[in-house]
C-alpha cells in the first residue's frame, strides 16, 4: 500500500512513486542505512555549519546500533526527539527542516515509514531553496531512489 505525503510539497508523483515501490520491497534496516545517507546528504546540500554537532552524531550512532541489535526502540525515539528538539529551536526555515529530515532518519529504527517521511522533508528542503522549480525536485527525487536502490544492491540484510 502506497504511503501518504504527511507534509505539503511540491513533487514529482510518479518519481513519489517509484521510491515509494521500493520503500515498500526493502527491509527496515535497509531504509534505516538508506535515510542516514539521505540526512547527511540534505545536510550537506544546506552547506549545514554543524556536522560535529553532539546531538546529531549521538543520534546516528543509537540507529547504527539499532540496526546491529545493539540498542532499543526506547533509545531510536529519543534519539530522535532530541533531534526534532534541535529543529525546533532552529530559526532558519531551511534548517529547521533539514534538521526534521535528520530526526526522521534516525527514527526510522523506530518505524519503517520514517524513511519515507525524511525522503519528503528532503523535498520541502529543495522546494525552500529553489521554489517552484519542478527540475530540482525531480534531481531530488532521482537522488533518492538511486541510494535506496544502492543501498538494496549493496547490503544483503
Amino acid at each position: 500500500m502506497a504511503t501518504k505525503t504527511k507534509i505539503k510539497i511540491l513533487d514529482d508523483i510518479d518519481l513519489r512513486e517509484i521510491l515509494d515501490d521500493k520503500y515498500e520491497k526493502s527491509s527496515q534496516i535497509k531504509l534505516c542505512k538508506y535515510a542516514l545517507l539521505l540526512a547527511t546528504h540534505i545536510l550537506t546540500t544546506i552547506k549545514y555549519n554543524d556536522m560535529d554537532n553532539s546531538i546529531i552524531k549521538t543520534g546516528y550512532a543509537v540507529n547504527e546500533r539499532w540496526q546491529k541489535g545493539n540498542a532499543h526502540m526506547y533509545d531510536v525515539r529519543q534519539a530522535g526527539f532530541q533531534i526534532h528538539q534541535l529543529a525546533k529551536n532552529s530559526q532558519d526555515s531551511i534548517t529547521q527542516t533539514a534538521l526534521r529530515v535528520v530526526g526522521q532518519a534516525v527514527a526510522t529504527g523506530h518505524m519503517r515509514e520514517h524513511a519515507m517521511v525524511a525522503s519528503d522533508y528532503a523535498i520541502k528542503v529543495i522546494n525552500l531553496l529553489f521554489p517552484n522549480n519542478v527540475n530540482a525536485v525531480k534531481q531530488e527525487r532521482l537522488w533518492q531512489i538511486n541510494h535506496l536502490k544502492n543501498v538494496e544492491e549493496e547490503y544483503l540484510i
